[in-house]
């Protein structure tokens, strides 16, 4: 009687105890709702992830306890600075600077300027809400089309960076990824910004964007999205670098990460490491729905194995793999 009472209870999904066993799979996407341009950050047990505005939300904030189940957790930035118009916050990020500041840099829509721009907000919780801090933009290059797509990054010395994309093709110019060292409070920047690369391979269109630096084993790495986004050659490469400030070089195996799988146009990513393991999240549309507002683009997780000093993306997956 009581091998039929336990194969019952196997055959319902669960153990002896009645608790459902633990599951040592996941499939993609981890979160199927609109969530483009996404950057993950740990607090404590809980994964924070902030992305582009979407569902009428100016900076949509999820939680999740392992990388894969993810919950809405409201709008991290409820109020625009007052000289930024609503509708086009974009690809924010930020970064803990201590147990109760953290600091966010959105692209917001620049009322003066009539182009997207760099803001900078603080909160003292991870989730926010932030405030805008300054009576205007961080980063405006309005001549050179704008300010879009900011990256905070603390080097292994404590010193903090700021990357970011000048808005060319907005305005048919070349696209360049900048960086310039931020103060010690993540409010400012100091010294002079320097460009690091722009849009050159054929498989980059004429769009390089996204990007973020990762330090591995000593090695300072550069990835970053080119192409446009709304289309199926949308993908992600790296480059290395000898310090944040450049110089660097792009890696001949670009792209990485390129459509496939059921993912399309894969990329605006950001790494994260859990246990030893690194992992990338990234958006992507479902296949043949590229640049529709519906379904938009579904949050992907896959992990990025290093051999010889060069990132491997194990993705786009849609099959199960195992979790973080």
């Amino acid at each position: 009687m009581a091998a039929v009472v336990l194969a019952v209870l196997l055959s319902s999904g669960c153990g002896p105890s009645g608790k459902a066993p633990t599951v040592s799979t996941f499939t993609n996407p981890v979160y199927a709702g609109d969530a483009p341009d996404p950057q993950a950050f740990r607090v404590g047990d809980t994964w924070y992830l902030v992305h582009t505005n979407a569902g009428g939300r100016n900076v949509p904030v999820l939680t999740s306890p392992d990388l894969v189940t993810w919950t809405p957790a409201g709008d991290a930035l409820p109020a625009l600075p007052a000289w930024a118009d609503p509708g086009r916050t974009w690809a924010p990020e930020v970064i803990a600077l201590a147990a109760d500041r953290y600091v966010m840099y959105p692209t917001v829509a620049d009322r003066a300027s009539g182009r997207q721009c760099v803001a900078v907000a603080v909160a003292s919780r991870p989730a926010g809400p932030y405030t805008g801090h300054g009576t205007g933009p961080l980063i405006c290059q309005a001549d050179l089309g704008g300010s879009i797509d900011a990256s905070p990054f603390r080097d292994t010395d404590g010193s903090l960076y700021l990357l970011w994309k000048n808005d060319g093709n907005a305005i048919g110019v070349d696209t360049w990824l900048w960086a310039q060292r931020l103060s010690a409070d993540g409010l400012s920047l100091t010294g002079e910004p320097v460009r690091l690369l722009k849009q050159t391979e054929p498989w980059e269109g004429r769009v390089v964007e996204g990007p973020f630096l990762w330090r591995q084993d000593g090695r300072l790495y550069l990835f970053y999205a080119a192409n446009a986004y709304d289309r199926a050659e949308y993908a992600e490469g790296y480059a290395v670098c000898e310090t944040p400030l450049g110089p660097c070089v792009k890696a001949a195996e670009n792209p990485i990460l390129r459509s496939g799988d059921g993912a399309s146009g894969p990329g605006h990513a950001s790494v994260v490491e859990h246990d030893g393991r690194t992992w990338l999240l990234y958006h992507a549309w479902p296949e043949g729905a590229e640049g529709a507002v519906d379904p938009g683009r579904r949050l992907w997780l896959d992990e990025v194995t290093w051999s010889d000093g060069r990132p491997a993306v194990n993705g786009p997956t849609a099959g199960p793999q195992r979790r973080p």
